[in-house]
């Protein structure tokens, strides 16, 4: 069994979308189907994309929500349909304790992703924090710190919204 989890932009521009899931595709292409398994808090973009990769890998789908208001709160209507079909697509759905959708919330979802994963695939432009915690990059940093591998996944060409 691998499970691999995911973290990454949120903020995907639209030429970037293909390119980064072709790269998932390729990363996933490695692990066998029947002992894949993907930690994903299926927010939109990156955490998506990678949920969406490895459904079609033949993998199973843990997802993991970081407050109990976060559908309500937090997913907006461009991006319902794909969460709910996620949702319905996972094998385990894990709703984080917290009420709110907050900082502290992100921050205990990222932490069982991290408990969770053999490895982590990082949707990530390499750029340091931009200070507020719980972005990508403290993903990435706390990955590392707890010996969790990382594989970064930024292909040529792809770029975040400005």
């Amino acid at each position: 069994m691998t499970t691999i989890a995911v973290t990454g932009h949120m903020d995907l521009t639209d030429e970037s979308v293909p390119l980064v899931r072709a790269e998932l595709d390729k990363l996933l292409a490695a692990y066998e189907p029947s002992s894949l398994v993907g930690v994903s808090c299926i927010a939109k973009g990156s955490d998506s994309l990678f949920a969406d990769a490895v459904l079609a890998a033949g993998g199973s789908l843990v997802v993991v929500i970081p407050s109990q208001d976060y559908r309500q709160a937090k997913v907006k209507p461009d991006h319902a349909e794909t969460f709910d079909r996620l949702m319905e697509a996972a094998d385990e759905v894990l709703v984080m304790p917290h009420e709110t959708a907050n900082r502290q919330a992100y921050e205990a979802a990222n932490t069982v992703l991290l408990e969770r994963a053999d490895r982590l695939a990082a949707v990530w432009n390499g750029q340091p924090p931009i200070g507020k915690g719980g972005g990508t990059a403290d993903v990435v940093h706390e990955a590392r710190q707890a010996g969790v591998p990382v594989d970064v996944v930024w292909p040529g060409g792809a770029s975040r919204q400005a």
